[in-house]
Formats: C-alpha cells, sequence, structure tokens
C-alpha cells in the first residue's frame, strides 16, 4: 500500500481523528461527528436563517476539503428539516451540488424523521427483527431440539440488543409504535417456548422472566439520565434539565 491503512484496523480511527481534528466549526450551528459520519445542525424558527447558518459552515468545510484532499460524496449527503411545520428550509449546496432534501435520515443506526415520531425507525427495525428471527428459526423454533434455557440465550444476545438499540431515545415514541416491538417480542417467546394459545402473553413473560418492553425503556432511560447527571463533562449537565423540563 502505497497511501492510506487497511480498513478495520485498530490504528485507523485514531489516525482519522487526527487528520480530521481541526474540521471547521461555527458559532451558529453544531457540529456532530463519529468517525466519518458528520452531521451538522442549524436550530433557528426563521428556516432561512437555518439555511444560511448551515450554508456559511458548509462553505467553510468545503475550503477545508480542498486543502486536505479530502473527498465528500455529496449525493449521499441528506438535507432534512426537522420541523412541525409544512415546507422545507431553503436549499443547501456543497462543492456546486445541490444536497439532495428528505424526510428523515439514518444516523448512527436510528432513523430519524422530520417529526420525531419515530414511526420509521420502529417500521424498519420490526422489519429487520422479524429477518433475523427468521434466519434464526432453523435454532429457536419449535422443532429445534436446544434447550429452552439456550434459546433464552439466543434470544437475550442476539435478538434483544438489535431492538434496545438506541432505546433511551426512541423508547418516548407512542404506545401504538411501543406496540409493535411489544407484539414482536411476545410472538417470539411463544415460538421458543411453543406455547399452547391459551397461556397468555403476559404469563410467558413471567414465567421466563422477561420484561415488557415499556419496562425495559425505563430502566435503560433511568440509568442513561444517571450516567449523564454524574458525567464530568460540563457540557452534558444542561442535557439532563432540558430533559426534565420536556
Amino acid at each position: 500500500m502505497l497511501s492510506g491503512i487497511p480498513q478495520v484496523s485498530v490504528l485507523g480511527p485514531f489516525l482519522y481523528t487526527l487528520y480530521t481534528a481541526d474540521i471547521p466549526q461555527s458559532p451558529n450551528t453544531a457540529l456532530s461527528t463519529f468517525a466519518d459520519d458528520t452531521a451538522i445542525l442549524s436550530n433557528h424558527s426563521n428556516p432561512i436563517t437555518a439555511s444560511t447558518n448551515l450554508q456559511t459552515h458548509l462553505q467553510s468545510i468545503e475550503k477545508w476539503t480542498r486543502k486536505w484532499k479530502i473527498k465528500i460524496n455529496e449525493e449521499k449527503s441528506k438535507h432534512v428539516t426537522f420541523s412541525l411545520r409544512r415546507g422545507n428550509c431553503p436549499q443547501l449546496i456543497f462543492n456546486q451540488t445541490n444536497i439532495p432534501q428528505a424526510d428523515a435520515i439514518k444516523y448512527l443506526g436510528l432513523n430519524l424523521d422530520r417529526k420525531h415520531t419515530w414511526n420509521r425507525h420502529i417500521s424498519t427495525l420490526r422489519k429487520h427483527l422479524d429477518l433475523r428471527t427468521k434466519e434464526l428459526y432453523w435454532i429457536i423454533g419449535k422443532h429445534s431440539p436446544l434447550s429452552l434455557n439456550n434459546k433464552l440465550r439466543i434470544q437475550k444476545a442476539i435478538l434483544k440488543p438489535a431492538w434496545t438499540y438506541g432505546i433511551e431515545l426512541w423508547g418516548c415514541a407512542s404506545p401504538s409504535d411501543i406496540a409493535k416491538i411489544q407484539r414482536y417480542q411476545s410472538k417470539l417467546l411463544r415460538l421458543i417456548t411453543n406455547a399452547p394459545q391459551f397461556v397468555t402473553n403476559q404469563t410467558l413473560h413471567q414465567d421466563l422472566c422477561i420484561e415488557a418492553v415499556r419496562n425495559v425503556f425505563r430502566g435503560k432511560a433511568a440509568a442513561h439520565h444517571k450516567t449523564l447527571s454524574e458525567h464530568p463533562n460540563p457540557l452534558i449537565g444542561p442535557l439532563t434539565n432540558q430533559s426534565n423540563e420536556v
């Protein structure tokens, strides 16, 4: 290799962080980076001002990418207007290319829709869970010779982490959306145990010591709030105060 480093290397993320440490920031926008995923947020009641702040920040980043020879795929970038109002913020341009506007964006595994309903995320999550369960049916289904304890271990190690990821955020979704994941879990427990129809879902959860989805959210959210409140970073404290006011 004449340049770069192999993918999935230990040194790669560290070197990338050093290389992009001086990415331009702006007092009128918030910059969020995780590896090579970069998000810029502009918060303003006037959509024109919000877009103007974003465009100014994008222009400084455009100059920065040319200086350090970094290529950004403009067509894969998305511009989302998070608002309960109709209409979008004015068009944004990067490298003389219009950034496509969308009603939702997937960022760090979470599907964020413009109205923050979490409906799209939960619908996508449910499809993903059904697909994963189908792939594992041969080992957790009623014809599998695997013991019940080992089936439950697979549920806790593989399937449960798939829907608990980010639940501290999306767990505040509407009861109808939460019910979609609850129905999945009830259906999964019935599949694992091969329980007859007269056994209620509540009995299955109690006998197997499995928490309901809503209770999982409450526990995860409380632990997350406690972690934030005790974090040494002074910028984290105001986030917990805002959550208390909502």
